[in-house]
């Protein structure tokens, strides 16, 4: 069986895949340890992995996990099923990659915009002949939240709640328009763009967030499960078959 990690910036996703692609285990944890990974070696046999990180930490689950399997450590220099298009790959975020090579898994041969909502709002598009082109990054959901308390004098934290009201009537209600509404406009306003620009535009929506927002855009989207992690797969599979 194939393990697929991602290490974002608040958690860290780890799926045990079949042999045929097929997410059959999946796990969100706050850190790995080598306990995790010798009790998920009880319940699995396992004999490659994939690791991709935003961030730092996890070395010494992550050296055990090297010394059980085969471990690819993925960056921008691994073998991809994607042309990077990007002009500084060296500071590209593994997860972008990884959820464009997902992105294009999904809709293979066409203009796929994906879209993140999780810390930030990232965007990224491959175009119908797999070349990765970019996207962009934005404040996520709750780092607008944070901002307006962090930055006033007396505006309080509010929760993201799934729906806001278009007039707020209390400071908390006018907080959440703000934010809820603006974002979702935000990504409306985004997907317009591209699908001016580029024909037939695939869209999908991921991340953490994802659900928080999604009854408030209008725009037609595929809210995807997973796109970093399948991405990720497919660069495994890719990657170990040819070494």
């Amino acid at each position: 069986m194939n393990l697929v990690i991602d290490i974002g910036n608040t958690l860290r996703k780890v799926a045990v895949f079949s042999e045929n692609g097929v997410i059959i285990r999946l796990f969100s944890e706050k850190q790995l340890t080598i306990p995790f990974f010798e009790r998920l070696f009880d319940d699995y046999t396992i004999q490659r992995a994939i690791v991709s990180s935003v961030g730092a930490g996890d070395e010494d689950a992550l050296d055990w996990l090297d010394a059980h399997t085969h471990l690819v450590r993925f960056s921008h220099q691994c073998k991809l099923p994607i042309t990077i298009k990007y002009e500084t790959p060296e500071t590209l975020g593994t997860d972008r990659l990884a959820n464009a090579v997902g992105a294009n898994a999904i809709y293979p041969g066409k203009n796929v915009l994906s879209l993140m909502a999780g810390t930030c709002l990232v965007a990224d598009f491959v175009n119908a002949n797999g070349e990765y082109l970019g996207g962009s990054i934005a404040p996520g959901l709750r780092m607008r939240f944070k901002a307006l308390e962090h930055y006033t004098a007396r505006l309080p934290f509010v929760e993201p709640e799934e729906t806001a009201p278009l007039v707020g009537d209390t400071t908390k209600t006018s907080i959440l328009s703000g934010v809820i509404n603006g974002m979702a406009a935000e990504i409306d306003g985004l997907i317009d763009r591209y699908q001016s620009q580029y024909s037939d535009v695939k869209v999908l929506f991921s991340g953490g967030d994802s659900e928080l927002l999604l009854n408030s855009v209008k725009k037609r989207i595929f809210a995807a499960q997973n796109p970093i992690l399948l991405g990720l797969y497919k660069i495994l599979v890719l990657n170990v078959s040819e070494d």
